[in-house]
């Protein structure tokens, strides 16, 4: 009997596979579901429960919190990554981490395929397929949702003809959490114009006024929320998460380009990646010189699209993630926000490495570091090559 590993999350279109490949295609189904920081333990345990019921031969709970953020968000965080100004790739940093870990257990189970639930019109099915390809080559990837075409309704018929009994009812809002945010989509997402209602967030807005908060970067990583000290970046952003998420901070809708060439609407809401990321940037400011904050920007928006489209294992991400690394030296220090409901405001920052002293003279203010003949000879120079090219035009 063939091995194949399923991605499972328990969800319609994986419970299909798993009746589908062990019934249908005699295959020894061996899932496997990659925690990134969407599941409660309440919730792996039942959904390991409905993979057993299901038939499948073995099931694993893969715990990715910390090496996503070690692979993928640490990245994103020194980059300050938001795609078209707007989405922190809550989803798309997600799978790579996922795919990765799959792949990983298809040479551990030695299985000869692996299988996920994509249909054939996101972005999700190029991304676990392209890492298949590259991670584990020569094996089989089988897509049933996909490669049928199954509506929702065959693929509810087809697992009660089977027996199975599990709540086909959908949901209003299809929900995808995870450490680095939550998407949301529904009908309003489908079109051009609409907002998603107050009652399709996950998080509700349960806290008024305004509440202060400190957090400590050491070399470019969160390691603390206000007094609070943490063994791994990865506990800080679930923590400030449970303090900002009440605010309803973090909520937008992002309009983007598909990989498949198509553009599409999802709601997300990211309260704490979307604080850690503007601190994060505003510390930089202080920091980093001018020419570090510019190249850092060009590459880190080349590196938040390279990763979007699924192309995790590309070598110039980790050429760009070295660059990145680098930058980080000195971005250490803490920055100080205010949280308010449905936003929150950066009031400042405080380093060892702020470039902003005032020994070397005062914006608007007097300076001390130059003279006002140094700056009269400067700017003489600065311009001296665009006063040429002026002159030889005129004198034409």
């Amino acid at each position: 009997m063939k091995k194949v590993v399923l991605g499972f999350s328990g969800g319609l279109d994986t419970s299909y596979c798993v009746k589908y490949l062990t019934e249908e295609k005699g295959y020894e189904v061996h899932s496997v579901i990659v925690n990134t920081g969407g599941f409660s333990e309440e919730e792996l345990v039942e959904i390991e429960k409905r993979a057993y019921n299901l038939g499948v031969k073995s099931h694993k709970t893969v715990d990715a919190v910390r090496s996503y953020y070690d692979g993928v968000i640490k990245y994103l965080i020194f980059g300050n990554v938001l795609k078209n100004n707007t989405y922190p790739l809550s989803v798309s940093a997600e799978r790579m981490s996922q795919a990765l870990a799959i792949a990983e257990y298809v040479k551990e189970v030695g299985a000869d395929a692996v299988a996920h639930g994509s249909t054939g019109a996101g972005n999700d099915q190029v991304r676990f397929d392209m890492v298949f390809h590259i991670m584990i080559p020569g094996v089989e990837i089988i897509t049933p949702i996909r490669d049928m075409k199954l509506s929702r309704e065959a693929e509810i018929d087809y697992l009660r003809s089977k027996g199975v009994n599990m709540n086909f009812e959908k949901a209003m809002y299809s929900i995808n959490k995870g450490m680095w945010g939550t998407s949301v989509g529904g009908k309003e997402t489908l079109t051009s114009n609409g907002m998603l209602p107050e009652e399709a967030w996950p998080t509700q807005l349960t806290k008024e006024g305004e509440e202060q908060v400190k957090l400590t970067f050491e070399q470019g990583e969160l390691v603390g929320v206000n007094d609070l000290k943490f063994a791994h970046p990865s506990e800080a952003i679930q923590y400030l998460q449970t303090i900002a998420g009440p605010f309803a901070i973090g909520r937008d809708i992002h309009v983007g380009d598909t990989i498949i060439g198509i553009k599409g609407r999802v709601g997300f809401e990211a309260a704490a990646p979307m604080v850690i990321l503007k601190a994060h940037h505003a510390l930089e400011k202080h920091v980093l010189t001018k020419w570090q904050l510019t190249w850092k920007d060009q590459l880190a928006q080349f590196y938040g699209n390279w990763m979007h489209e699924g192309q995790i294992m590309d070598p110039v991400m980790r050429d760009i993630e070295a660059f990145l690394q680098h930058t980080q030296e000195n971005v250490s220090g803490e920055v100080f926000v205010t949280l308010m409901p449905y936003r929150f405001q950066v009031t400042g920052i405080q380093s060892p490495y702020d470039l902003m002293s005032s020994k070397f003279g005062k914006y608007g203010e007097m300076n001390s570091g130059w003279s006002g003949e140094d700056v009269r000879g400067f700017s003489k120079i600065f311009g001296n090559q665009t006063m040429i090219w002026h002159q030889v035009k005129n004198s034409i």
